[in-house]
């Protein structure tokens, strides 16, 4: 992750279809690259195109001309289920997704996102439904999602707020990970080091 995480304003690509699995979001055979170069075609590759490598028609969503530059998802119940791969979330940032808002996902695939810039949003059934319907009324309709604030502001003033690992909303909100937050307190790590015994043996303790 590059980019601090900041407040960002976007229409919504909606995707209501549930129990969507990781193999779906990117199929298995793209697993082999090591980092995200390629893979926004990748994204729901076998949705989008056809044996001959044409987009299918009629399009889908994520395809359709209206759709182009939006950076939220708002996906259906159980998004990301199935297996651990981190190319999924890979996938969804290389598209230029920023955030996914469901009612549920799978644990490994929420930590995945949380790691590589997309922001999984979690909202009850009711206001699931309810941004739904919004997007059918006004599919232009946009939404500022503000992680520093917890928060979803919709077109009529109103706010959804949403929760977060704390650690993880550092993390995304400071532009880093886990390895970065550790390289950064590096000098505290060494004063501490300095001060205490080179080694200590657990076995025996330091009495």
């Amino acid at each position: 992750m590059a980019e601090p995480y900041r407040a960002f304003t976007s229409a919504v690509i909606p995707l209501p279809a549930e129990n969507v699995d990781t193999d779906q979001v990117v199929p298995a055979r793209y697993l082999k690259v090591t980092d995200k170069a390629g893979l926004a075609e990748a994204l729901f590759h076998d949705w989008r195109y056809a044996e001959d490598g044409t987009l299918r028609e009629p399009r889908f969503v994520i395809d359709r001309p209206e759709m182009a530059g939006r950076s939220i998802l708002l996906a259906g119940d159980n998004f990301g289920a199935g297996s651990s791969r981190e190319h999924a979330p890979w996938a969804l940032a290389a598209f230029g997704l920023r955030a996914i808002i469901s009612t549920s996902y799978a644990d490994i695939f929420r930590s995945n996102s949380l790691k590589n810039g997309v922001l999984p949003i979690v909202v009850d059934g009711t206001t699931h439904e309810q941004l739904f319907a919004l997007l059918e009324a006004d599919p232009e309709a946009r939404l500022t999602v503000d992680l520093a604030e917890g928060g979803i502001l919709l077109p009529d003033g109103s706010t959804i707020d949403f929760e977060i690992d704390p650690f993880a909303k550092r993390m995304l909100l400071a532009g880093t990970d886990e390895m970065g937050f550790l390289l950064a307190a590096a000098p505290a790590i060494e004063a501490w080091e300095a001060t205490h015994p080179a080694r200590v043996d657990t076995l025996v303790g330091t009495g």
